[in-house]
């Protein structure tokens, strides 16, 4: 997130017009639509290895991923990108990148929610190692934490276990306290 990149409100805006074909058209060879994108960022086309990893939808779990990785093609595919060929980065960001969104947001949401769709563009972003227009570092890496979904429920999580592990230790204490007052109430 060192280099400034595009305006973020053109990137939230062209997510909102992102077409059906884009959102989960079963005809769509999703590897050749990386490839494509690679190539028009000025990079190379995907090998037939690197291809495997966007094939099979049909692979638990996969489907969501892939429909992710659709819509990112969609919103990296914007001018910015195609002008300032910015595709260091972008391989790793749609083959794994992506993952742990797609187990948490259902795709489509990134096109429809405000929120992620800012979230969405924000994570393409900072794969690829920029910020949005006029940021400074440190205010994007301050509003991707806001709107982070995973970050969200790694903090849910911990919560919960830090309360779990409050509760066993408040129950623990008491059956110690009632032990002892056994004890004391059992010697007169």
């Amino acid at each position: 997130m060192n280099e400034e990149g595009p305006q973020l409100e053109t990137l939230t805006r062209r997510l909102s017009e992102c077409p059906p074909e884009f959102l989960g058209d079963d005809r769509v060879i999703i590897a050749a639509v990386v490839s494509d994108l690679l190539r028009d960022l000025g990079g190379e086309v995907l090998t037939r290895e690197q291809a495997s990893a966007f094939g099979n939808a049909n692979i638990t779990g996969q489907e969501k991923r892939l429909r992710i990785v659709m819509i990112a093609c969609w919103l990296l595919h914007d001018d910015w990108f195609l002008q300032n060929k910015k595709h260091n980065g972008l391989l790793t960001l749609l083959k794994s990148g992506l993952t742990d969104l797609s187990e948490l947001v259902q795709p489509e949401k990134f096109v429809t929610n405000a929120d992620r769709r800012e979230e969405f563009a924000r994570v393409c972003l900072k794969g690829l190692g920029l910020r949005p227009h006029a940021e400074t570092f440190t205010q994007a890496q301050d509003r991707l934490a806001t709107l982070n979904s995973v970050e969200r429920v790694r903090v849910i999580q911990e919560a919960k276990a830090a309360e779990e592990r409050a509760r066993a230790i408040r129950e623990e204490m008491a059956r110690k306290a009632a032990e002892e007052a056994a004890s004391y109430y059992g010697r007169d």
